[in-house]
């Protein structure tokens, strides 16, 4: 499977392009350029997550020993957990030739697809909810870059486990993401989909924003299946999302009560004094 791929100087220098154009456009009176330019800044943003992203990948892979070392201690210590083994997960659909093509195109198609059209659907349609969620999206993603500085091997590098995409000959890593393999954890996959679904459900009035939640479900599941990620890599990947959301939240509504304490401080202390009567 080929994938279309950009090596993080490649995405730095994108992401300059396109700042630079959004902040000149910024400036153009007519308003359909500025709400292009607007979209240009939002797209560099994307664009130095995903270059930090190869970047993270390449930094990670110098520890390929210790990375197998860590991914043992995560199968041991998920055996003391109330779920079922990666292997269990995947011996349930090998059988199943279609499904697990299915598995391996959603994996190599829809992490990034999904999360575009997300974030342009927000930019668009609930445009005074972008910039918090975009917010905890970047934060989430920089959070898991950091963790993921320390490499782990992803199940499917281990004995037991199928590479269902090389299996198939749908791996994405033989189309030009090689750096990026043993930066198992935490699972960009998972902390990108719970997002999605998590603030589709609770911002889309419609009927149909069970989507959200079910691309995250789904998600989860074909990253396990495929032998991509531990389920550990989920936990920890949803954590990361949970603190980035609560801070980022937290953070502004500190900042609109401040904001509010002081504007309702200023309002008194203008208000003219009574005048004092002389008697």
């Amino acid at each position: 499977m080929q994938t279309v791929s950009l090596t993080w100087q490649e995405s730095g220098e994108v992401a300059l392009v396109l700042a630079g154009v959004g902040g000149a456009l910024a400036f153009v009176s007519d308003r359909r350029a500025r709400w292009a330019g607007a979209l240009s800044r939002e797209l560099a943003v994307i664009a130095t997550l995903y270059g930090l992203w190869h970047l993270a990948g390449e930094v990670s892979v110098t520890g390929a020993s210790r990375a197998y070392d860590r991914a043992r201690w995560i199968r041991s210590f998920e055996g003391s957990l109330p779920l079922p083994s990666e292997r269990t997960m995947q011996r349930a659909v090998l059988g199943h030739k279609l499904l697990v093509e299915g598995a391996n195109y959603y994996y190599a198609a829809m992490h990034l697809t999904t999360m575009g059209i997300f974030l342009l659907w927000l930019f668009i349609r609930h445009r005074d909810r972008y910039r918090p969620v975009r917010q905890v999206m970047a934060w989430t993603t920089l959070g898991c870059l950091l963790i993921q500085l320390m490499p782990v091997a992803p199940p499917r590098m281990l004995p037991g486990i199928v590479d269902t995409g090389r299996l198939y000959h749908q791996s994405v890593y033989e189309g030009g993401l090689a750096v990026d393999q043993l930066s198992a954890m935490p699972s960009v996959h998972v902390a990108w989909a719970v997002c999605v679904g998590w603030y589709v459900w609770r911002i889309s009035p419609s009927r149909w924003r069970f989507v959200g939640p079910a691309h995250s479900v789904v998600t989860i599941l074909v990253v396990v299946v495929t032998g991509n990620h531990w389920w550990l890599d989920g936990v920890v990947a949803v954590g990361v999302l949970a603190v980035c959301a609560w801070g980022v939240y937290g953070v502004r509504t500190s900042w609109r009560r401040a904001v509010a304490r002081w504007r309702a401080a200023r309002l008194t202390s203008d208000e003219p004094a009574e005048p004092v009567a002389v008697g």
